[in-house]
C-alpha cells in the first residue's frame, strides 16, 4: 500500500480514475486503466492566455491530467503511464512504464526508456534506449530475451537502441526526441 501514489489532497474536491470520453469512474479493482481526473479550488485557473486550452483541460469540469492509472479497492490511486506515452500495437495497449520497469532489472541497464516506433505491420512497436553501466557488455539480443522472460511477447522491444538518453537540464528524460529518433531507425 505504501508505494501507491495516495489519495485526494483534503483540499481537492475529487480524484478518480475515469474513461476519458465519457469521465464515467471505472471499477475500483486495481486492474481497470483510466485517465486521472480531479477538481477543486486549488487546481488552476486555467492556462495563461489560452482559452482553448484551459477548456480542453477542463471538459466535464474535471481536469483531466494526462496520466494513467488505476483505482485500488481500498481509495489508493496507482499511476500507470502518460497517456501520450501509451504504446498501440496490433490493438493492444503497452505501458512503457511496465517495459522499463522490466529493463531496470537487468544487471547491467544503468537507465532505460521506451517510446513507440512505427511498425508497418502492428502499428507501433515498442523501441528502447538504454544506458549500459560502466564496463557492461550486453548486445541487443540479450535484453530482448531478458525481457521475454519477464513480459507477453507483444510488450517486449522489437529494437534496442544503446546510447545516451537525452534529458533537460532538471534530469527528465526527453521521450520526445527519442520518439524521433525512433521514426528514424
Amino acid at each position: 500500500m505504501k508505494s501507491r501514489q495516495g489519495v485526494r489532497y483534503a483540499v481537492q474536491e475529487g480524484v478518480m480514475v475515469a474513461d476519458p470520453k465519457t469521465l464515467v469512474p471505472v471499477p475500483a479493482d486495481g486492474r481497470t486503466m483510466g485517465e486521472v481526473f480531479f477538481r477543486g479550488n486549488i487546481t488552476m485557473k486555467g492556462y495563461l492566455k489560452n482559452p482553448k486550452a484551459t477548456e480542453e483541460a477542463f471538459a466535464g469540469g474535471w481536469f483531466h491530467t494526462g496520466d494513467l492509472g488505476v483505482m485500488h479497492p481500498y481509495g489508493y490511486l496507482e499511476l500507470k503511464d502518460r497517456s501520450k506515452d501509451i504504446i498501440i500495437s496490433g490493438g493492444e495497449n503497452i505501458s512503457t512504464i511496465e517495459v522499463e520497469g522490466v529493463l531496470y532489472q537487468h544487471p547491467a541497464v544503468l537507465e532505460a526508456a521506451v517510446v513507440a516506433q512505427p511498425d508497418d505491420k502492428w502499428g507501433e512497436t515498442p523501441c528502447a534506449f538504454v544506458t549500459l553501466k560502466p564496463g557492461a557488455l550486453v548486445g541487443e539480443a540479450d535484453i530482448i530475451a531478458f525481457c521475454r522472460e519477464r513480459l507477453a511477447h507483444f510488450k517486449c522491444p522489437r529494437t534496442v537502441v544503446f546510447a545516451a538518453l537525452p534529458k533537460t537540464s532538471t534530469g527528465k528524460v526527453q521521450k520526445f526526441v527519442l520518439r524521433e529518433m525512433a521514426r528514424q531507425l
